[in-house]
C-alpha cells in the first residue's frame, strides 16, 4: 500500500456514474414495482452502499476508508435524450454516487465500485427477463479534496 500516513486529512468527496441499457419492457417492470425479485432500485441503492463499505476489501492495496456519506441516485434516460445509441426501444438507468470521507486519501474507488455493484444488481435482479442488458460509461464525474484539489470531468 501506499503511505498516506504524512499526509493531511481532509474532507474529500468523489462522485462517479454509469449507465445500464435494457429493453423499454425491463425498464416498465422495474418501475412498476413488479419484478419477481422485489424492489430492484431500493435493492441496488443497498447494494451500492454496501459495496463503497467493502472496497478495500475486493481491490488490493487499497486503503480501508471510514465513508461519512455515501449518496446513490438513479434516474432514467429514453434512446435519444442526450444519449446517442442506435438501440431501437432501450431505457437506460443511470447510476450516480458521491462518496465523501474526511481522511488522507480520495473515495474514487469507492465510488465507482458502488456503482458498479449498483448497476449489477440491477442486472442480477431482471436478467431472467432481459439477458441483454448491457453496463457502459462508469467513469469519475468529479473529485474533491486533497493534495491534488479539485477535478472535473469534461
Amino acid at each position: 500500500m501506499v503511505d498516506v500516513g504524512a499526509k493531511q486529512e481532509t474532507h474529500r468527496i468523489a462522485r462517479a456514474e454509469g449507465w445500464i441499457w435494457m429493453e423499454s419492457a425491463t425498464a416498465d417492470l422495474i418501475l412498476s414495482g413488479s419484478a419477481k425479485k422485489g424492489d430492484v432500485l431500493g435493492i441496488a441503492r443497498i447494494a451500492a452502499i454496501q459495496a463503497s463499505k467493502r472496497t478495500s476489501d475486493l481491490i488490493p492495496l487499497c486503503h480501508p476508508l471510514p465513508l461519512s456519506r455515501v449518496a446513490v441516485v438513479f434516474d432514467w434516460k429514453e434512446e435519444g435524450e442526450d444519449l446517442d445509441l442506435s438501440a431501437s426501444g432501450k431505457k437506460a438507468l443511470r447510476c450516480e454516487v458521491q462518496a465523501e470521507t474526511v481522511g488522507r486519501t480520495g473515495v474514487e474507488i469507492e465510488a465507482l465500485m458502488a456503482v458498479q455493484v449498483g448497476l449489477l444488481t440491477v442486472y442480477d435482479m431482471c436478467k431472467a427477463v432481459d439477458r441483454g442488458m448491457h453496463i457502459e460509461g462508469v467513469r469519475v464525474l468529479e473529485k474533491m479534496g486533497g493534495r491534488s484539489g479539485h477535478w472535473q470531468a469534461k
